[in-house]
């Protein structure tokens, strides 16, 4: 039996999406075994993410692993994986999306519309911060790092008066009864690739890409390749305000974005669709019309102010 060694971060959510892809490969008649790496940010859990530096903190490693031979697939939160290619690996599978949606998680158990103002929410994410912003102005945003346990033990000491959290991440490490809601899409579109695992493997690799395509679901995999590429021609990375969602029905492919001003003020929203092979093209024609729409300074004026 074939085993492939998957690098995957120490986190539980990590470990969590590791495992359940180990599985997954053990039901389609592959051995697993998993490679723990410890990436930037893991290392440097009190710094703003956006003040890291480069984009990648939570996958540059874990992808060196697979480069230099020392694990075979890469294992990530889509989210987390920037949308430039590196060379020498190729994103060979992304099995079925969990749920894309963001939750509000509070401290007494009240809705967004119920918090009083002046309320202080937790996310260091400005997508997040945006698009509650232009709902609720009268908020206001602390960034909180640490894994999805340190978060809620912030919470709980008071620190905010609620979180914003994916709900994937929640539900899988079983602690969906912490949510108090379920932000709507109209209120909050997600990050690119949320809910989605990425394994990425060397291009070279047949034996590995044969593996993963085992597990790859085809209609997430190119609901992917349409945010990712709209995301890559913004040229906004990860942690701009820039949130998508793209979703197959029926053989077509719907993707819906939007671009945010750090404070929520302004707003631009693209809608398309078209055919399912046409992913990556989709992505594309969003940016370029939120590109003409001035889609690139608002993202230049989020980033000067992060």
């Amino acid at each position: 039996m074939t085993k492939l060694r998957l690098a995957t971060r120490k986190s539980p959510l990590a470990r969590w999406q590791a495992q359940w892809v180990a599985q997954r490969l053990q039901q389609a008649g592959y051995a697993a075994e998993l490679v723990f790496v410890t990436t930037q940010g893991d290392r440097q859990q009190r710094a703003p993410i956006a003040r890291l530096g480069r984009q990648g903190v939570f996958t540059r490693e874990i992808q060196q692993a697979v480069l230099e031979g020392r694990a075979d697939v890469a294992v990530h939160s889509l989210k987390d994986l920037p949308t430039e290619p590196v060379p020498g690996l190729v994103l060979a599978g992304v099995p079925q999306r969990g749920p894309v949606q963001d939750v509000l998680v509070s401290r007494t158990g009240v809705l967004l519309e119920e918090l009083p103002s002046g309320a202080v929410i937790g996310t260091g994410s400005l997508r997040r911060r945006a698009q509650l912003a232009r709902r609720r102005n009268d908020l206001r945003f602390v960034s909180l790092r640490g894994n999805v346990d340190t978060r809620l033990r912030k919470l709980q000491q008071g620190e905010c008066d609620a979180l914003v959290l994916a709900e994937a991440g929640l539900q899988r490490l079983g602690l969906q009864e912490h949510i108090t809601q379920r932000l709507p899409l109209a209120w909050l579109l997600p990050a690119v690739g949320q809910g989605a695992i990425g394994l990425e493997c060397r291009s070279e690799d047949a034996a590995a890409a044969k593996a993963l395509a085992r597990i790859d679901d085809p209609d997430t995999h190119q609901a992917v390749l349409a945010e990712r590429a709209l995301l890559r021609s913004l040229r906004g990375g990860c942690l701009a305000p820039v949130a998508a969602l793209a979703q197959v029905l029926h053989d077509r492919l719907s993707l819906q974005a939007v671009v945010l001003s750090g404070d929520g003020e302004r707003e631009l929203r693209v809608s398309v669709s078209g055919q399912v092979e046409e992913a990556e093209s989709l992505g594309r024609q969003a940016a370029d019309e939120l590109l003409d729409q001035g889609a690139a300074e608002l993202i230049a004026q989020a980033r000067r102010e992060a």
